[in-house]
């Protein structure tokens, strides 16, 4: 049964100390070294071993109407530091072990990172979690040409570089960590493609199975910046090599996730299945069933906890998006019973932390709780419930704007952000219930959660 709920909350009282540190990005310099270390002092964590936090993490918000970055302590909803953004019009990522936040632009050719403060590093005897205040890092990354997709699993960020053939530029992708990030590495692993391409790449431990182009006399893609082929790419000596190139083709390929077993490519015609057997990759496609239609399924989710991807089919004139289920050890697609509701479209997505839910924040102000059940031996996706984040009227959304969602990925909390009433929800994913509001003093545009993670990440694009 689907449980409606609708909360009306009194607001939460934010801190009146307010930390600000505005100016641009040359001017704000995270110090390479920790600056704190934790205490065991009690007051505000709990420190069982002298060496972990306890904390809910951190939040980092953008404005929309000022191009500035906030960054708000959780634990108490206090705002912690106000960053100036280097461009206009920039998005905001997390980096691969959430510690950092990524601010992105397309067109700028940049990326910047903005350090959350919490981290946690392997002493090898035992994990050391340190604490300290955000601070914009000097680090960027400005030799790639459209920073495009920012894909990140297992500790591992790739950044898939477009490419301009207006420009004469081509595709390239990078590959790092947050320890690339704090040490400031100058030189990353990575791809130098021949040619522009709209592409992905998945980093796989020493590989990366990344999109390929054709020239446009050999390719099966419509666009001619769209990809149709994958590839494995082996690490060596510092190097990415190509290894392996599938077979099977991917028409108008877009949007490609991973899980423990499998790594999953949308196509025009179907979805690309590879799995890893040692160094070598098997690779077939499931071929879209009849309720996608002639739509493509251009967004994928995985996550390691799950054996299933959930797929987005949608098509450019603006219809029903369709919710599928890809079962890749069975090579199986199916339709979910849940769809959205008529009149509503999907503004973001995310597994949850432990991989038992999959949210879909819809723009009628929705968070629907998807939760996976086991059925004659097959997985499927179910609605647990919906809640209703917002009161008001959903007409007077600001202009180009819309609802916002990050995951919290060390409790089963969702943050949702209203840039109407301007403010964060709080949302307990598994109870269904709102149980906290961060008031803003802003338009909220994007929101993304920083801290310490716990052994399990979501793997999207």
């Amino acid at each position: 049964m689907t449980h409606l709920f609708r909360l009306k909350l009194l607001a939460l009282a934010i801190s009146s100390t307010l930390i600000t540190a505005c100016g641009d990005a040359e001017t704000n310099i995270v110090e390479k070294d920790p600056i704190e270390v934790p205490d065991d002092s009690g007051d505000d964590h709990d420190h069982d071993d002298g060496y972990t936090i306890d904390s809910m993490g951190r939040l980092a918000v953008l404005a929309a109407d000022s191009n500035e970055a906030n960054i708000f302590d959780l634990d108490d909803d206090s705002l912690l530091e106000t960053f100036s953004l280097t461009h206009e019009s920039s998005s905001l990522n997390v980096s691969p072990s959430y510690r950092y936040a990524v601010i992105a632009n397309r067109n700028q050719d940049y990326l910047g990172f903005i350090d959350g403060g919490l981290w946690r590093e392997d002493h090898g005897e035992h994990l050391h979690d340190y604490k300290q205040g955000p601070a914009f890092s000097d680090y960027e990354l400005t030799t790639g040409s459209r920073p495009t997709h920012i894909v990140k699993h297992d500790g591992q960020m790739a950044v898939f570089y477009d490419g301009n053939a207006d420009a004469g530029t081509v595709a390239s992708v990078e590959v790092l960590t947050d320890n690339d990030i704090a040490n400031e590495t100058a030189t990353l692993a990575g791809i130098q493609y021949d040619i522009n391409m709209h592409g992905v790449a998945e980093p796989r431990g020493e590989h990366l199975v990344a999109t390929l182009r054709r020239a446009d006399s050999e390719s099966t893609s419509n666009a001619k910046i769209l990809p149709d082929q994958v590839g494995v790419f082996h690490l060596h000596d510092g190097e990415y090599e190509l290894e392996q190139t599938f077979e099977v083709t991917c028409p108008d390929l877009h949007g490609a996730a991973q899980n423990h077993d499998h790594v999953a490519f949308g196509c025009g015609d179907g979805v690309l299945v590879a799995h890893q057997h040692d160094d070598e990759y098997h690779a077939e496609k499931i071929a879209n069933i009849e309720a996608v239609g002639d739509l493509r399924i251009g967004t994928l989710y995985g996550h390691e906890a799950s054996d299933s991807f959930i797929g987005v089919a949608s098509g450019h004139g603006g219809g029903a998006a369709v919710f599928v289920n890809i079962n890749p050890s069975e090579a199986e697609m199916e339709a979910l019973e849940w769809q959205l509701d008529e009149g509503a479209s999907a503004v973001s997505y995310s597994f949850s932390a432990s991989g038992e839910h999959f949210l879909v924040l819809d723009s009628l102000g929705f968070l629907n709780v998807l939760e996976a059940h086991e059925h004659d031996g097959h997985m499927h996706w179910e609605l647990a419930g919906k809640v209703d984040i917002t009161e008001e009227d959903v007409t007077t959304m600001p202009e180009g704007m819309n609802f916002s969602m990050t995951v919290s990925q060390n409790s089963e909390f969702a943050y949702v952000a209203d840039p109407i009433a301007q403010h964060v929800l709080k949302v307990h994913i598994e109870d269904l219930e709102i149980e906290g509001d961060l008031e803003l003093t802003f338009a909220p545009s994007a929101i993304t959660w920083l801290g310490i993670a716990e052994e399990s990440d979501d793997h999207d694009h």
